[in-house]
């Protein structure tokens, strides 16, 4: 079993920066790839940036340049910088693991408006 918690998330004005962070406890000893999902109001979920436990990186095409997903196994902690953001990354941002199974955190809000 494996408990995420982020925060980070805040309102912020088009063209700032945000850094979300996510610990992970329980069995993280476990833990393969880690990532960042978000979901806009009326929307499905879908997968922002992922990271293996090696360290190889993916993202959507909509972040690119602009998110960096990274991760520090020492502390069990996954972040997502967001730069450069535009008012279409207002959602909520969920951290995400497999640790043989799946598992998220409770979300956190990300608004992105002048």
């Amino acid at each position: 079993q494996v408990n995420l918690v982020e925060s980070g998330g805040d309102l912020v004005q088009p063209g700032g920066s945000l850094r979300l962070s996510c610990v992970a406890s329980g069995s993280t000893f476990v833990i393969n790839a880690m990532g960042w999902y978000r979901q806009a109001p009326g929307k499905l979920r879908w997968l922002v940036a992922q990271i293996s436990s090696v360290g190889s990186t993916n993202y959507a095409d909509s972040v690119k340049g602009r998110f960096t997903i990274s991760r520090d196994n020492a502390k069990n902690t996954v972040y997502l910088q967001m730069n450069s953001l535009k008012p279409e990354d207002t959602a909520i941002y969920f951290c995400y693991c497999n640790a043989n199974a799946d598992y998220w955190g409770q979300g956190t809000q990300v608004t992105v408006s002048s």
